[in-house]
């Protein structure tokens, strides 16, 4: 009789540690984010174009697979490009992505974040504008296929709302000659549905 208690009060026990351990852990949640975009390229390594200046929108959604840690896949659409000017006038490349990052959250304290992780994006549109001496447009033909690295960080209150910086470095080539890749930087706010 007595071990039979002392195996039922061990039970018991070990349940309520789990359910303890648990209650640490955040809850997983989603929501939506936005902001402003500061999208360049980078030619061949030598150096970056001048920005384009556009936005970002779309969903995420954060799972904590610890109390520090948290997995966070996002579904974004992305203003990107780059402008180059000269004394004879102004090249823009417009292009629109559909991005999927997947980041790894760290949270040193309860509401500071640094977070990294892989990005692919699809090109959705393009659209390139020349305004100078004579205005116009020619078509180039990027490729649609984009990926690269996130690195950022941030602050996130109690109540969902987070202000983010995201500094998306491109590994993919943007054109089939030559070797310019994305470089976007982004200011984000979210908030937890």
């Amino acid at each position: 009789m007595k071990l039979k208690q002392i195996t039922i009060a061990l039970f018991l026990g070990v349940i309520g540690t789990i359910n303890a351990q648990d209650s640490t852990i955040p809850k997983s949640n989603g929501g939506i984010k936005g902001g402003y975009n500061l999208a360049a390229v980078s030619f061949d390594g030598d150096g970056e174009t001048e920005q384009r200046h556009g936005f970002h929108i779309g969903v995420y959604g954060e799972s904590f697979i610890s109390e520090s840690f948290s997995i966070q896949p996002e579904l974004m659409y992305s203003q990107q490009g780059y402008e180059i000017t000269n004394s004879s006038g102004t090249f823009t490349q417009k292009l629109d992505y559909i991005n999927l990052p997947l980041m790894l959250k760290a949270y040193p304290s309860k509401n500071f974040f640094f977070e990294a992780g892989p990005q692919i994006g699809l090109a959705i549109s393009h659209k390139e504008e020349y305004d100078g001496l004579f205005s116009g447009s020619q078509e180039y033909d990027p490729n649609n296929f984009d990926w690269g690295m996130n690195f950022g960080g941030g602050f996130k209150t109690d109540s969902g709302v987070s202000l983010g910086v995201r500094y998306h470095l491109g590994l993919g080539d943007l054109y089939d000659d030559g070797k310019a890749q994305n470089r976007v930087l982004q200011f984000s706010l979210g908030f937890d549905l």
